[in-house]
This record gives structure tokens, C-alpha cells and sequence, in this order.
């Protein structure tokens, strides 16, 4: 079973990948500045309230943006005030989010807690602003026949581990007690071909997406989260500039909203999600409409919560934050809540849009 097109593009780089950052803040970004500028796209030469803004994505336009797309196709960024709302496809050969806000070249992105944290650490004044996933989509997949359902599982198995997900993995580990040494790490690509060959009998993979391709190609499979078992790290979170919450409250405010609007869409409606993925925004990307409807439905179940319900999109308890704290510190990045949140800007948000829970 090769399943080398489905996955040469689907580099897993976002918890690790950024080679200007290091767990611990050991290497940080190779030019941070206290005075970056956050009015990066900012002109209203158009005549807009807050004119154009270019958003950071963590990866290529797939359905992981789904909000994003409705945002922009149902006109809630135009509503909000702005000319034009610029995603700019991230990927492993991509920049950074934190590096964009450094050099000015972005105004707000997508990206997590272990790649922000270490960025903050090192001197970019940034926070998280909002979660668009409650839990991070990492798991560990393998075969229905052989099921992995656990971190103690992996004991004396072959687990295929790619170079951008050590460190999370390592973390895995750690929050469960493991070593490396129980279970034979396999070096791996982004080809989940070793797995369905039976080469490793798990694999470092995100839940919306290899498992639902592999069962697509017949291979059927388990898996479980790492967000279950000791590691409820938020991801996709909205990363922005210390000083755009200080001078451009209103702007970033009118951006939420927007925001909300678009996932709450791209929520009720899965099938229109992978409609936009597959033919509008991610259209060179050969994506699989099916495929893509699948990947929307998984992708809810992380987007939504008990608390989501309860206190809207985006939205952390401080409860979820203190676990986010314990888990970076589980992974050697040792940082206060105060120095990595801000979710003020959104409680300020749903206090003055009620109607958007």
C-alpha cells in the first residue's frame, strides 16, 4: 500500500519544526524585537476601517482553515471593517508565525503553546489571544488489528517518529513516565506506507487526517491523543504582537469576531468546508472532496467543547491554560501563564456580542 501522494505535502511541522526555535528557549528567533511593528498590511487606503491584514497559516490552505474560508467568502472580514484579509500558506518550507510577527511581515497567525512559548522566552513580546483547537490533533495511529490505545501500549512496539515531532513525542513520554528506551523509536518521513506495510506498529500522525486516509485506502486503524493522555496542549491558536493589543484593540476585537463567525459556519456545515478547501482555496493542492468532508467532521470534535458551549469559540478556561502551562513545563519550556495568554480581547469580544456563543 503506497500512500506516498497523500502525504508528501502533509509534513507534520508544526510542533517542532521551526528551525530558529528550541524546546527550553536554548536558540531563539535570530531577530527578536520590542518594537516591532504591528500595523503590517495595516493601510486604510481603501477606505476600510483597519484596511488589509495578512494572517500566518500554520500549514497549506486545506481544511484546517475552514473558518477562515467562510470568513472571507461570507464577507464577516469585510463587516468587521477590513479591505482585504491576506492568508498566507504556511508549510515546512513556510515562515513561522513567530518569526512573521518578528519581522512585521504578518499581523496574526495560527500556530501552539510549544512554538509561541519558546518565542516569547527568547524576547518576541507575543501572546496567545485564542484557541481555534481545544485539543491538538496528534495521536498515535495504528492497525485495527493491533491497536496501540495507549502511551503503555507502546512498550516494546516500533514507533515511527518523525524528525519535527520528536520533541512532542518526548514530551509524550514524559508526561507518562516512558523512556525511549521501552520501545524502538523508527525514524520516519510523512509516508505512512511503513505502517500499512507493517514495518512500525504505530505512528506519530494527526487524527484528521492519516487515520482517515488510511482507512480510505482500506487499511483500517486505532489510535488515541495525545491531548488524552497527559499532554492537553491548545493548537492552532491565534498568536499575536504585545503591542497590537495595546494600540489595536479594536481592530483585533473586530478580527475575532470575524473569526467566530466564519468557524461557527465552517462548523454547522462540514461538506461546505471541504467544498471550499478543495476548490477555492486549496484548489492546486489536489485535495479529495470526500476526504476533506471526513477531515472537517474529525476537525469539529476538536474545535468544539463542553466549554466551547458553554463560553463560545476560541475560548480557554483558566483550567484548560493551567494544563497548557503544566504540559510545556512537562516538555522543558518553562513559562508562566501571564507570559503566553491573553484572552481578555476575547472575553471582551463575547461580552459586548453575546449572540456569538
Amino acid at each position: 500500500m503506497n500512500l506516498s501522494s497523500q502525504f508528501d505535502r502533509r509534513s507534520l511541522f508544526r510542533f517542532g519544526g521551526m528551525a530558529s526555535l528550541a524546546i527550553g528557549g536554548a536558540t531563539v528567533l535570530a531577530s527578536c524585537s520590542s518594537d516591532s511593528s504591528s500595523s503590517s498590511g495595516g493601510s486604510t487606503d481603501d477606505g476600510s476601517a483597519f484596511g488589509t491584514v495578512a494572517v500566518q497559516l500554520s500549514w497549506i490552505k486545506n481544511i484546517e482553515f475552514a473558518g477562515e474560508y467562510f470568513a472571507t467568502e461570507k464577507g464577516y472580514y469585510s463587516d468587521a471593517g477590513f479591505g482585504s484579509v491576506d492568508l498566507v500558506a504556511g508549510g515546512a518550507a513556510g515562515t513561522g508565525v513567530e518569526a512573521g510577527l518578528d519581522t512585521g511581515k504578518v499581523w496574526i497567525g495560527t500556530s501552539a503553546p510549544q512554538l509561541t512559548a519558546p518565542a516569547v522566552l527568547g524576547g518576541l513580546e507575543a501572546k496567545i489571544v485564542a484557541a481555534t483547537f481545544q485539543k491538538n490533533p496528534f495521536c498515535i495511529v495504528s492497525s485495527a488489528a493491533a491497536p496501540i490505545n495507549s502511551p503503555q501500549d507502546m512498550v516494546g512496539k516500533r514507533i515511527g517518529v518523525q524528525d519535527s515531532n520528536q520533541l512532542v513525542f518526548a514530551a509524550l513520554l514524559a508526561a507518562n513516565g516512558l523512556e525511549e528506551s521501552q520501545m524502538t523509536i523508527v525514524p520516519a518521513q510523512f509516508d505512512p506506507s511503513p505502517l500499512a506495510n507493517g514495518e512500525v506498529d504505530g505512528w506519530v500522525s494527526y487524527v484528521t487526517n492519516e487515520p482517515i486516509t488510511l482507512a480510505g485506502k482500506g487499511f483500517e486503524n486505532a489510535n488515541f491523543l495525545f491531548a488524552d493522555f497527559d499532554l492537553p496542549l491548545v493548537a492552532e491558536t491565534l498568536t499575536v504582537l504585545q503591542s497590537t493589543i495595546d494600540n489595536e484593540r479594536d481592530k483585533l476585537k473586530a478580527f475575532l469576531k470575524a473569526e467566530i463567525l466564519g468557524w461557527r459556519d465552517a462548523v454547522a456545515d462540514p461538506r461546505e468546508s471541504a467544498r471550499l478547501a478543495v476548490e477555492v482555496y486549496g484548489k492546486d493542492q489536489n485535495l479529495e472532496l470526500e476526504e476533506q468532508v471526513l477531515e472537517a467532521t474529525a476537525q469539529n470534535g476538536l474545535v468544539t467543547s463542553a466549554d466551547t458551549e458553554a463560553n463560545g469559540l476560541f475560548t480557554m478556561t483558566q483550567s484548560l491554560i493551567d494544563e497548557n502551562i503544566a504540559a510545556l513545563a512537562t516538555a522543558g519550556i518553562d513559562i508562566s501563564a501571564e507570559e503566553l495568554f491573553d484572552m481578555s480581547v476575547l472575553a471582551e469580544v463575547y461580552a459586548e456580542n453575546p449572540d456569538l456563543k
